[in-house]
């Protein structure tokens, strides 16, 4: 069965794109985990799209034809982890290539591309890629193979302008690469407004159950070079994602837009009661009128803002330690995007990148906002 072109993302996702298992009549996609697949007398494959699990596996194609029929590409791979696929993605440049990079984004991707680069002796530009003119000014200055942006940013909740950021890297005659894990799919459609690749930690919100890692990168132009190249990357390095993690995220992904929806609008509701604490002395989350980015946002955020957002407690270090440690409902947890709504006090994680003592980190799940708000209430005094 397949489904037809027009159908909305919620029945994409609740029916795993319309695949059922024929042999069996199930209407849940079948998992397979051989590594290795059989031919004939004749030595001609059985199934001549199996040859060897790294690179052919039911299941895993299933699950990156979904994911690419809700991000809106032609194709999606699926990785073991986010920095793979990011990994991946850079593993294309040639040793002294310029890259432009989006400031005071996830910390893992800013260390692995400051090693990384430094190895390759690529010149690697960092830039608050929220401010336009910043980013059209390193664009023109650097001429970047790939400029890359994180937006909603983790954990600024900074918003990026995706066309104007891909007009900038188009005309230095570069490539536009988003990381969307905050917004996925759901909300946010980074190729429709230019960007060339779209990147997710697909262990967060896509997953949304805190149980499997992933990564995946998506493209509307798969016959572009870059791509071929990554698709060879991912299979020389063996940087592939199994059949029974590829099943559980598939498994996921049929509930995410209805989770997207409960923990968009929850973290709003939580950000604007954040906002009026007397014990609170800012609050980053795009969905925020008062938030710098929100007009941006606004626009290429469509049905809601994500589950993410930061706090900055009035006082340092003792004072958010201490309402961390008094929250009953928020797990103290790194990560994001599950169902249950998780705290981190980001200091004590990376101290060693400048953020504030005085800020917390959540995740908000899919309880009830109301008992949320309540806990942190109490957390707060």
């Amino acid at each position: 069965m397949s489904l037809p072109n027009d159908v909305k993302a919620s029945t994409i996702a609740a029916q795993a794109g319309g695949i059922i298992d024929t042999p069996s009549g199930g209407v849940v996609p079948p998992v397979q985990p051989s590594t290795t697949f059989v031919r004939d007398e004749g030595y001609a494959l059985v199934n001549p799209d199996n040859i060897y699990s790294r690179d052919n596996s039911d299941i895993v194609r299933i699950t990156e034809n979904v994911l690419a029929r809700l991000e809106g590409a032609e194709e999606a791979l699926l990785f073991p982890a986010g920095m793979a696929a990011i990994a991946a993605l850079f593993r294309t440049l040639p040793n002294g290539a310029t890259v432009v990079v989006q400031s005071g984004i996830y910390w893992g991707t800013t260390k692995w591309l400051r090693d990384f680069s430094a190895r390759r002796e690529i010149a690697l530009h960092e830039v608050d890629a929220a401010d336009p003119e910043a980013l059209a000014a390193a664009c023109t200055a650097h001429t970047p193979g790939i400029v890359f942006i994180e937006t909603p940013s983790n954990p600024w909740l900074k918003t990026v302008n995706i066309a104007h950021a891909a007009k900038c890297a188009h005309a230095a005659g570069g490539l536009l690469a988003v990381d969307s894990t905050a917004a996925t799919p759901v909300l946010q459609k980074p190729l429709e407004l230019g960007a060339d690749i779209v990147m997710h930690s697909a262990t967060k919100g896509i997953n949304g159950h805190s149980d499997v890692l992933a990564g995946v990168l998506a493209t509307a132009a798969p016959a572009a070079q870059i791509w071929t190249d990554i698709k060879t990357d991912r299979h020389d390095a063996g940087a592939v994602l199994g059949p029974f993690e590829a099943w559980l995220l598939l498994r996921g992904m049929r509930t995410l837009p209805l989770r997207v929806e409960r923990m968009s609008a929850n973290a709003l509701k939580i950000a604007r009661w954040l906002k009026a604490h007397p014990k609170v002395a800012d609050v980053y989350y795009p969905g925020l009128e008062s938030h710098p980015g929100h007009a941006v946002a606004r626009t290429q955020m469509q049905g809601g803002f994500g589950c993410l957002l930061s706090f900055l407690v009035q006082g340092g270090a003792p004072e958010a330690l201490a309402v961390v440690g008094k929250l009953k409902l928020f797990h103290r947890a790194t990560s994001l995007g599950g169902v249950e709504s998780l705290v981190e006090h980001r200091h004590t994680i990376e101290p060693h990148t400048g953020i504030p003592e005085s800020l917390i980190r959540v995740s908000v799940g899919i309880e009830d906002a109301n008992d949320l708000i309540a806990d942190l209430s109490r957390a707060l005094g």
